[in-house]
């Protein structure tokens, strides 16, 4: 995917924070440790340092959501970031996005910490930031 598409993308799904712009995409993909998963209605993109990854960001249509696609791309990061020397990965999520808390735990993710507060602007309540973390990703 373009930079531009993946900024279509993101827009598309989220609002708070606020989405990336074609410019933060290109400037993601232009770094060797970054890599993307995209399907059709979705992608994320991982990056690997050293013996851990981090999933960027993960973004599946609002018409594509609730038939597996977020659970394959997943899927797939996580076999990319093992095939890249990962042996776990992090991630960070709103403590009020359920949908997002449910595949994750359902992927063997457990929470490792919290940021409170993380998530705050658009005349809403901050929400804290989950992070959560998988060892042994093959």
């Amino acid at each position: 995917m373009t930079p531009a598409a993946l900024a279509r993308l993101h827009a598309a799904c989220f609002g708070v924070p606020r989405p990336w712009t074609a410019a933060e995409f290109a400037a993601l993909l232009a770094d060797p440790a970054v890599f993307v998963c995209a399907r059709r209605g979705g992608a994320a993109l991982g990056r690997v340092a050293a013996d851990e990854a981090e999933l960027l960001t993960i973004a599946v249509e609002p018409a594509a959501r609730r038939q597996g696609l977020g659970r394959a791309l997943l899927a797939e990061v996580l076999a990319q970031a093992a095939a890249r020397g990962a042996a776990r990965l992090f991630l960070e999520v709103a403590a009020d996005n359920a949908p997002a808390l449910k595949l994750y735990r359902a992927a063997g993710f457990a929470e490792a910490g919290r940021r409170r507060g993380y998530y705050a602007g658009s005349g809403r309540a901050p929400v804290d930031a989950i992070v959560m973390a998988r060892v042994h990703l093959a």
